[in-house]
Order: structure tokens, then C-alpha cells, then sequence
């Protein structure tokens, strides 16, 4: 890919994600969206991140001009590296706004509802493994025994995180017990 094409390639994206930056309401935030060794500027809204995407935008067009190949190499990695991470943030904002509504609840209710959610995703991952047990069972060709031992494998992997949580979940809930 030549470089003017690269630059070609960095600029559309960095307008999409401009197009896609204007739609979301501009919330500040409280918590660090991204790793300081990622972007130099620190605000609390997604707009300053994408100006610092326009600046080094400008600043590797400028030294692709001057012919300057090590700071050009650097800077498009970089720019890249941002314009991916500032994507996934615009994409969980849906989740983001999920997120506040939970943690507005009162801590107590938030424990007690997310042990009842657990205990569902554990009822209902127990039920996929044993639906996925007797498929297997059934199943005449290896490919598709193979297939089912894999999805068994990744449930269980799921069940098994789940009943971590589960734990983590009642010893919280046990220690606010014996707190009050």
C-alpha cells in the first residue's frame, strides 16, 4: 500500500469516527478511558481524544512531506493504534450507559440482583452443557463430536467463571451482613 493511499485510508477513518463521535451525547466521564502511554491528552470527554487524532493526522502528513520515514512509521502506528481503541470506546457506549444505571442502584439491591442474575446464567449454562452432552451422544461423525466437545469445553469454561463470580458476589454479600 503506498503511503498516500495509507494516508488516504487514516483520514477516512478518522472522519468516520468524527461522524460517529457527533451522534453520542458529549457526557463527560469520571473514569480514564484509555491507557496514558496511548494518548498524551487527558479529558474527560471523547471530543479531545479525537483532537488529538486530528493532530497527529496533521503531524504525519507533515512529515510524510518531509520525507521524515522513521517518524512516519511511528506516527501511523500510533494513529492507528488510537483510531482502533477510540472505536471500541464508541462502540460500548451503549454498555457505558448500562453500566451507570447500575451503579445508581443502592449497593445492597445491586448484590442481591446481580446473585439472582448469576444464579440464571448458571442454571442456564448447566442446561446448554447437558443439551450439548446428549447431541454428543447422538452424533456419529468425529467432525461433529469434535464440534460439541468444543462448545462443551468453552461452557464449561463460562460456568466455571460464573460460579467465580457467584462466590465473589456472596462473600460480599456476607461480609455486608456481618458488617452491620
Amino acid at each position: 500500500m503506498g503511503i498516500q493511499n495509507l494516508l488516504s485510508v487514516l483520514e477516512k477513518q478518522v472522519d468516520i469516527l468524527e461522524k460517529e463521535l457527533a451522534l453520542l451525547p458529549d457526557i463527560p466521564f469520571s473514569i480514564a478511558r484509555f491507557d496514558q502511554a496511548l494518548f498524551h491528552h487527558r479529558s474527560n470527554k471523547l471530543g479531545g481524544y479525537l483532537r488529538e487524532i486530528r493532530q497527529n493526522m496533521e503531524q504525519l502528513k507533515a512529515c510524510v512531506s518531509d520525507y521524515r520515514i522513521e517518524q512516519v512509521k511511528f506516527l501511523a502506528e500510533r494513529l492507528a493504534t488510537q483510531i482502533e481503541a477510540l472505536k471500541r470506546e464508541i462502540s460500548t457506549q451503549a454498555l457505558r450507559k448500562q453500566e451507570d444505571k447500575f451503579e445508581r442502584r443502592s449497593p445492597e439491591q445491586d448484590l442481591y440482583q446481580r446473585l439472582a442474575e448469576h444464579q440464571d446464567y448458571e442454571r442456564r449454562l448447566m442446561a446448554m452443557i447437558d443439551d450439548r452432552e446428549l447431541q454428543l451422544n447422538k452424533q456419529t461423525t468425529l467432525t461433529n463430536k469434535h464440534k460439541l466437545q468444543k462448545e462443551i469445553a468453552a461452557l464449561a469454561g463460562r460456568l466455571a467463571r460464573c460460579r467465580q463470580a457467584l462466590m465473589r458476589i456472596e462473600k460480599s454479600i456476607e461480609k455486608r451482613e456481618h458488617s452491620n
